[in-house]
């Protein structure tokens, strides 16, 4: 019973101290700082690219807003990789004024493969442009995402996620438990890392990539989350990526349970896959970079599932010494709430804040905040399924949702100003 003791008290000193570093971390995102110069004054050309599989429902809504940029229409074109399609998306995406690629390999299905059969053509053109920017089909942009991601290629960046916001934050607890899950994230992961000089992350949709950087040895990513691979990736090289809160998306959340639960499953699986491809090689990168650049990445692939596991292993121990009488049930509830407490309660408040940091109406979204712990709670569930069982196949999400870019509020400019305040 002392081995298991010892065990516990290391645990607890693991998962404080991990914890305690992503709380200041995230204090950075409360202070603004001075926006990085220009380095040269250009207007570059810029590819759209779109990888839908049967999104005729929605792929034109995108294309219309990515048509009325606020940037001259002649330096960027709109692509869509009609990847194994078998509805009128190719038909309906041509007649919105794209380009459009179309690609059938029913073994190669996710949109990492896609993305690398259609730069591998554009590299092998020397296609002339700059950078790419890549959405999803369910996605709408802001007219000035283009003119910002410019800024951001003139800054000397390489690599940026633009701001992924939600089309549908209260169409029900589900929707609303995804935004206020990316609306944390993004205030207090990616916002919190640029502003102290870290890398953020790629965020699945709405980012931009210097194409110099893609040209090399094209797309290549292997698992099912092939925008955290990628970020690993640079982040192994030594290579920051940006953050553009002005550089705004627009994503479709799933409305129901089943599809949600398959869609974090797969992301699950996709951070196991990371887990195992990339950790060896993060830790290399800290050892030869000396950077805290990459401590934070070692610390972001061990943050997923390991410190998950940790957690199960210390709730067990618990269990485990009230069993042996080596605590009493107090302490075993006290030890318990010391879980419950931050995992459930906590990230209501969380929310709450960064919606009053972006100026964002709470009253459209008290039932999903009310519901959060029930979404979070319905994730830790998904861990542990896929600590055994993983699905590894890619399967769609349908969207239905015909939402233009005109429908979304206005009420973005406020949160963008908020967050070049001085908190």
């Amino acid at each position: 019973m002392e081995y298991l003791y010892i065990l516990r008290e290391a645990l607890v000193w693991i998962v404080t101290i991990f914890w305690l570093y992503q709380l200041l971390i995230s204090v950075c995102s409360l202070v603004k700082l001075k926006d990085k110069p220009l380095k040269v004054k250009k207007d570059h050309r810029f590819m759209a690219i779109i990888p839908a599989h049967n999104e005729e429902a929605v792929v034109a809504n995108l294309i219309e807003s990515l048509k009325n940029q606020n940037y001259n229409k002649d330096l960027y074109d709109i692509y869509v990789i009609a990847d194994n399609c078998t509805d009128r998306t190719a038909q309906i995406a041509r007649n919105a004024g794209a380009i459009v690629y179309e690609r059938f390999d029913p073994d190669k299905k996710t949109k990492g493969y896609a993305l690398d059969w259609f730069l591998q053509q554009k590299i092998k053109e020397d296609a002339p442009y700059d950078a790419l920017c890549v959405f999803d089909a369910d996605n709408i942009v802001d007219k000035d995402f283009i003119k910002n991601m410019n800024k951001k290629l003139c800054q000397g960046e390489d690599v940026v996620q633009g701001y992924r916001d939600i089309k549908n934050p209260s169409d029900n607890w589900i929707t609303a438990g995804y935004a206020l899950f990316y609306w944390t994230m993004h205030r207090f992961y990616h916002l919190a890392r640029y502003n102290v000089g870290l890398s953020p992350l790629l965020n699945g949709t709405g980012f931009m990539v210097r194409f110099d950087v893609i040209k090399p040895k094209g797309w290549k990513t292997v698992t099912l989350t092939e925008d955290i691979e990628f970020s690993l990736q640079r982040i192994i090289e030594g290579k920051k990526l940006g953050w553009a809160t002005d550089a705004i998306v627009y994503d479709e959340q799933p409305t129901g349970f089943k599809q949600s639960w398959s869609q974090r499953s797969r992301w699950t699986v996709g951070h196991i896959q990371c887990i195992k491809e990339y950790t060896k090689k993060l830790a290399k990168a800290v050892k030869e970079h000396r950077t805290m650049m990459n401590l934070d990445g070692f610390f972001y692939i061990i943050g997923s599932i390991p410190m998950f596991i940790i957690t199960l292993i210390l709730l067990a121990a618990n269990f485990l010494m009230y069993a042996g009488n080596a605590i009493t049930k107090v302490d075993l509830l006290l030890n318990i709430l010391n879980f419950l407490i931050p995992t459930f309660l906590f990230p209501i408040a969380t929310a709450l804040f960064v919606m009053w940091l972006d100026k964002r109406p709470i009253k459209p979204m008290i039932k999903g905040i009310l519901c959060y712990p029930l979404f979070m709670g319905s994730w830790l569930l998904i861990n542990f399924k896929c600590l055994f069982k993983r699905n590894t196949s890619w399967e769609k999400i349908n969207h239905v949702r015909s939402i233009k870019i005109n429908e979304m509020p206005s009420a973005q400019e406020n949160k963008v100003e908020t967050e070049k305040e001085l908190i």
